[in-house]
């Protein structure tokens, strides 16, 4: 999934937007039109808009904070984990014990696919759908291959054991 979102410092719809798509687990790109000329012509060439926010999901376009629609072209997205991930290489410093190669989970959104699988924060994950994880942006790949209301295997470490389970999609 492709998700940007056109802001202003000012503005306090596109901090809203931003607190949102954030809850959803949902990556983003941020694209400040007042101080990118580029990206606010880009806006404007995109939505025939010139206030913000703009919203683009998968090529599809949102104008304002515009929350049902929103929530609509998330659904028909690829599936999300609805968990915020990052290169384990990067924690395993910091946390001794953890693995080198994978995905470590920061946060686990409620009611979300990791959370039904029973992910918690500081798990790190090293498979999914039968594929190896070893950085945060496999997770991505592997779920905008997959269609929703599938379940995929999911190898993860938790306290230095390997654990097993499913996540529905």
């Amino acid at each position: 999934m492709n998700v940007v979102v056109y802001t202003t410092p000012a503005c306090p719809y596109c901090y809203q937007v931003k607190e949102f798509l954030s809850r959803q687990g949902v990556p983003f790109v941020e694209k400040n039109v007042a101080a990118d000329r580029q990206a606010a012509m880009e806006m404007v060439r995109l939505s025939g808009q010139q206030g913000v926010p703009v919203i683009t999901v998968d090529g599809q376009v949102v104008v304002g904070f515009d929350q049902p629609r929103l929530r609509q072209l998330l659904q028909q997205a690829h599936p999300r984990l609805g968990a915020s991930v990052a290169d384990a290489a990067s924690q395993a410093a910091k946390r001794p014990g953890l693995p080198t190669s994978g995905a470590y989970v920061g946060r686990v959104a409620p009611g979300s696919p990791a959370e039904r699988a029973g992910l918690r924060p500081g798990d790190v994950i090293v498979a999914l759908g039968g594929r190896p994880v070893t950085r945060a942006a496999d997770i991505q790949q592997i779920l905008a291959q997959r269609p929703r209301d599938r379940d995929l295997s999911l190898t993860f470490w938790r306290d230095g054991q390997e654990r097993n389970g499913r996540v529905r999609l």
